[in-house]
């Protein structure tokens, strides 16, 4: 089976870290499951130089297409989109998120081949951002199927109209030996100045609204004042549009010093590795990869009950989970992870137990791999039939 993936990314993260790993792992399948994947991204006319996601697509080998524009709206794209497509020659088309969605409903080859519609969730934050959503509600009246990564977004996908068999729920997968290889990480430590007492709090992921970076600066302010004993250091790992709010909030905190934004980190492993506790301050998520990342490097988890989150972890058990836009009880569930290590440690074993029977990546291809299938065959009935 050949699959053409329809996707922008410029970085490897979320999305693009699971197609990535999807298509190294079909590719080894039986050859009655196997997936030879292709790949189409978009570039703009004035890009000086590959970004990392098209290197991290080169480096494992997965042939690539990329579709020029010269800006946001170039209508050049659904010609680019139809040359990728008669250049593999794919059984089967994935799109990734509004711009795939938009592009692939527009060139009408829906008609063609089947077209399974990766959906990630929606973003309010602008009203541009709530136009582009209406936009995708239409694009994917035209999909065959939709995956998504939570039951949150099943049902929000349900209650604007979309019939429920034409929806699979998958969550994110990772490798449990994903910590594996890693390289001594104590030299990290003393390049951020961090002194050995120092509590490391990490979060891992884009700084946009939606991950609500502020609230967790709040709640560090907090967690000073519960815990003075108890020297407490900040790490941000990610970049976006938040980055100057985020150094803002820090700065009314008077937490400059405590607060680390390290940016755009292409292996975060060795920051898991230094980290006391990992927490997710999100208003919304979907399946999140921050959250397997930290179960995998065994680190003890906070996190929002927001989303796909609570499908994965359960409060007290694997996880300290708390309402969303509550910075108190943010520091208060931090400072309750520091304070009891055997009960951090049991959630941390029954986080680890999770992702091993229930998050792995066999397992999550083995279930695309089925989607495939299906589709493939419903398309070849309906053809049949007419």
């Amino acid at each position: 089976m050949k699959l053409l993936a329809v996707i922008e990314a410029s970085s490897v993260t979320g999305p693009a870290k699971n197609l990535i790993d999807f298509a190294k792992l079909a590719r080894e399948l039986p050859p009655t499951e196997r997936i030879e994947t292709s790949v189409a991204t978009f570039e703009r006319e004035s890009a000086s130089r590959p970004d990392a996601f098209m290197e991290a697509v080169r480096e494992a080998g997965i042939p690539i297409f990329s579709i020029v524009q010269r800006s946001v709206a170039d209508r050049r794209a659904i010609s680019g989109l139809r040359e990728a497509f008669h250049r593999f020659t794919p059984d089967i088309v994935q799109t990734h998120a509004v711009k795939g969605h938009f592009l692939m409903r527009m060139s009408g080859l829906n008609a063609e081949r089947p077209w399974i519609a990766f959906h990630h969730g929606y973003t309010f934050t602008d009203l541009k951002m709530r136009a582009y959503n209406q936009l995708d509600r239409w694009s994917l009246r035209g999909a065959s199927r939709i995956v998504t990564v939570s039951a949150a977004f099943e049902r929000q996908l349900r209650s604007q109209g979309t019939p429920p068999q034409r929806i699979s729920v998958l969550h994110n997968a990772i490798d449990s030996h994903w910590m594996s290889g890693l390289p001594d990480a104590t030299g990290l430590r003393a390049a951020l100045g961090f002194a050995s007492e120092d509590r490391v709090v990490l979060t891992v992921g884009r700084l946009s609204q939606e991950k609500a970076h502020t609230d967790l600066v709040l709640a560090m302010k907090r967690l000073g004042e519960l815990t003075p004993q108890i020297p407490a250091r900040l790490i941000i790992v990610g970049e976006g549009p938040e980055r100057d709010r985020i150094q803002q909030t820090a700065r009314a905190c008077g937490l400059t010093d405590n607060v680390t934004l390290a940016g755009f980190v292409r292996d975060p492993r060795p920051y898991y590795a230094i980290a006391d506790v990992v927490v997710l301050s999100s208003l919304t998520e979907g399946s999140p990869n921050a959250l397997l990342e930290a179960m995998a490097a065994r680190v003890p988890v906070v996190a929002t009950a927001v989303g796909g989150i609570p499908e994965i972890v359960q409060d007290q058990e694997s996880a300290l989970l708390v309402p969303s836009r509550e910075p108190e009880a943010l520091a208060s569930a931090i400072a309750a992870t520091f304070a009891d290590p055997a009960a951090t440690s049991r959630r941390v074993a029954a986080a680890r137990a999770l992702i091993e029977t229930r998050h792995s990546p066999e397992a999550r291809a083995a279930q695309l791999v089925k989607i495939y299938q299906e589709s493939i065959q419903t398309t070849n009935d309906h053809a049949h039939r007419h």
